[in-house]
Formats: structure tokens, sequence, C-alpha cells
């Protein structure tokens, strides 16, 4: 969430970025600094009071060793009021204080500047696209066919045992799902993340500081009884590893990547997007976040993004990246480029990748800053990314790869594979 200094201090520009966003921020902004304002007189009047709480006790403690009982004891009637006085302060601006995060946790990130105006995905801006695109015959099959076909990934069976959206990977399905995991730790190792296993399950304070709740609460399942969440990716653990840290800038950056399940309702999802690996409830994902300095996060940005890249490069895959548009942009995020690889059989387009930055939005949820050299203390910037999502690079590897005698494997993933040809 954006920083009460921020807003306090930046009203116009608040406003007229989340205007790209469309939506009318300027009721929300104007009534936080309201509150704002009033919050800081009753933070004064209560250090106004302290300070003399702490002047008459010093008082009631020397009367007391000179004998003087009696003003003693009329102090102590001025001490008791004054904490009366207080206490009311005190629960006044606790009821203030919970209005303001409540307003501050509605509103959206601001979108970086270079963010393109547009309303929604249609105005997405394509900014790369490879030069492999397939052309598949017309006798060509779709993924979930060919599944079935190969006997490798049973869609019927998943659905018997949970229902749609959760598939069962078998034989040479599951060995491929398997090493898609362990090139993309590998590749990501490589490049400098390290590797954590984490819970998969959280609790309402993770999901907070990351921006899923409230904002997404109708599509993370939730055990009630627990009170706790299925995460919807590995960025939620993986961030909340640093809640409530203050971290040396000799720290930074810090880079971490990990291998989840990830959990998704996926309410109101139905057509030709849902179909066979396009649109799961339950997915395979390796995640890559990052916690930089203010002045370093744009260039840890684009780090990430030449990274993603040059996996899907060495995966042989055709696709494009974009940048999304202020309408299209998500609730956390300032700035975001998705990756989508072109699907050969159902001559469409599928997201694989987001890769975002979000400034202070999150680290402000966690209580996440660091200290400089100097001694101040700051928020640190978080930035995370897919590397990869499963489910639609292997479709696109089943759909692209699909030849008479079966269907191929990239080089770069044949040793994680130990096999070459699905047949």
């Amino acid at each position: 969430m954006l920083s009460l200094s921020f807003i306090r201090n930046n009203r116009d520009l608040i406003i007229e970025r989340l205007d790209k966003r469309n939506f009318n921020s300027k009721a929300l902004v104007d009534k936080i600094i309201k509150l704002d304002v009033e919050r800081r007189k009753i933070i004064a009047v209560l250090e106004e009071k302290q300070a003399k709480g702490n002047f008459i006790a010093k008082k009631i403690g020397e009367f007391y060793k000179s004998a003087k009982t009696y003003e003693a004891e009329n102090l102590k009637k001025e001490s008791k009021i004054l904490k009366s006085d207080s206490k009311k302060s005190q629960e006044n601006l606790f009821k203030i204080e919970k209005e303001i995060l409540e307003l501050r946790t509605s509103i959206p990130n601001i979108p970086d500047k270079t963010v393109p105006e547009g309303s929604s995905e249609n105005d997405n801006k394509e900014i790369f696209k490879s030069i492999n695109i397939v052309s598949l015959r017309s006798s060509a099959l779709s993924h979930w066919e060919l599944s079935k076909k190969y006997d490798i990934i049973d869609f019927d069976l998943g659905s018997k045992i949970s229902g749609s959206g959760f598939p069962v990977y078998k034989n040479k399905g599951a060995r491929l799902q398997r090493g898609l995991i362990n090139f993309f730790l590998e590749e990501n190792i490589s490049a400098g993340y390290n590797e954590y296993q984490v819970p998969h399950l959280v609790n309402s304070e993770s999901a907070f500081g990351t921006g899923n709740l409230p904002d997404k609460d109708g599509q993370m399942y939730h055990s009630e009884q627990d009170n706790l969440y299925l995460i919807p990716t590995a960025e939620v653990p993986l961030t909340n590893l640093f809640r409530n840290t203050l971290l040396a800038e000799s720290d930074l950056p810090i880079c971490l990547t990990g291998y989840t399940p990830c959990f998704r309702r996926e309410a109101g999802s139905y057509g030709s997007d849902v179909r066979g690996l396009n649109r799961l409830h339950q997915f395979d994902k390796v995640e890559i976040v990052r916690l930089e300095t203010q002045k370093n996060a744009k260039i840890a940005h684009s780090h990430m993004i030449e990274h993603v890249k040059k996996i899907l490069e060495k995966l042989e895959l055709p696709f494009r990246i974009l940048k999304l548009c202020s309408g299209d942009l998500g609730f956390t995020s300032a700035l975001t480029y998705d990756f989508e690889i072109f699907s050969g059989a159902q001559k469409k387009w599928l997201e694989v990748s987001s890769v975002s930055i979000f400034n202070d939005f999150q680290s402000e949820r966690l209580n996440l800053k660091y200290k400089t050299k100097s001694g101040e203390k700051k928020s640190v910037y978080t930035l995370n990314g897919s590397s990869l999502a499963l489910p639609r690079i292997v479709a696109g590897i089943i759909e692209n790869f699909q030849t008479n005698d079966g269907i191929k494997i990239p080089k770069a993933l044949i040793p994680y594979t130990g096999f070459d040809l699905i047949d």
C-alpha cells in the first residue's frame, strides 16, 4: 500500500496516476489526508499529556520523600484524570488509524510513468516477438488430444479425484513436468537466485503482506477452521520470509527462487480459455523474487525480464513480451511485463510469466525496511516473476514439437527429462 507520507506529499500525482487505471481515488486520498491531520493532532496531544504525566509522577515522588502527603495525594488525583483522558485519546487514535489503514488497503499501486494508458488487455503493448512462430499442419492436434494419445496427462482422472482443473500427469508427462521444474530451478540458481522450499499454506498476515488480501480474497482457497490460505504463487511465502524485518543495506539485493504448487479458484472462468492446461485450479510454478534498494530496482527488473527471455529461448518456444497497460495492471504492481508463448495447435497466445516491480507497495504492508550506511531507514523495493509457470509451457512443448513420430523434447531439456521423444 502507499505510505502515509507519500500520500500526504503527493496527492495530485497519486490522483493523476490512478486515473490512468480508471480508478477514481480523489475522495479516498482526501479522506486519508484529512484523517492523518487528526491523527497527528491526537499524537501531539498524547505526547504533551505523557510529558505532563511524567512530570507529575516525578513531583509525587518528591512530595512523598519530603513528607508532603497532602500535595502528593492531590497530584495523584490529577494524574488519574490525565490517564483517563489519555486512554480516551488512545482509543480515538486507534479508531482513526484503523480507518486510515482500511482506506489505504483499498487503493491500488500507482502505475509507473512509463506504463501505457489503456482500459483492457487489448491495449497492452507488444515490445518483442521471436521469429520462430510455428505453422503446424492442418491436422495438428491440441495438447489435450496429444495428452490422451500418448497417455501423459489424464484430465478425466483428475476430475474424478478432485474436479475439473486438477489434471493427473502420467508416465513421460510426469517426467516432463519434473524435468521442467528442475530445469527452471537450475537456470535461476545459475543466475544468482538462492533456492528455498516454503510452506504451501500461509496465514492471513502473509496474504495481506503481498497484497493478496483483501484484493483477491475470493480467488484464494481458504481453510476456515485453521484460517490458512493455499498459496496462489510462491511469491507469497517467499516475500513473507522477510516480513517485520530490518535489513542492512549490505544485505541487498536478496534474490530468491522456489518451486511450489499454486492454487487458484479461478471463479468465473469458462469457455475455450479453460480447456486442457490453459487454466487450472492447481498447477506448478517456479518463482523468482528480488528485494532491492530503490536505486537498483529498475535495473533488477530489466535483468529479470532478460533472464526469463533467455529461458524461453533455450526451450525454443515462440514467444512475445507485452508491456501491460494501466487498465490491465495488477492491483499491487507498478510495472509489469507479460511473457506469452504461441500455441501452434490452438493458434493463440498463452501467458506463461508476469515479471513485476511493486516499488515499496508490498514492503509497506510487510513492514520490511533496510538501514542505510548513514543509519536512515528506508522501504525495500520488491519484485517478482514467474520463471516459469508450467502448464502452458507443457502445452506449448506438446503442441509445437509434435511430429509424426511423437513429441520432440527441446535440446536444453533432455538432460532433465532423460528422453528426447514422447512416443
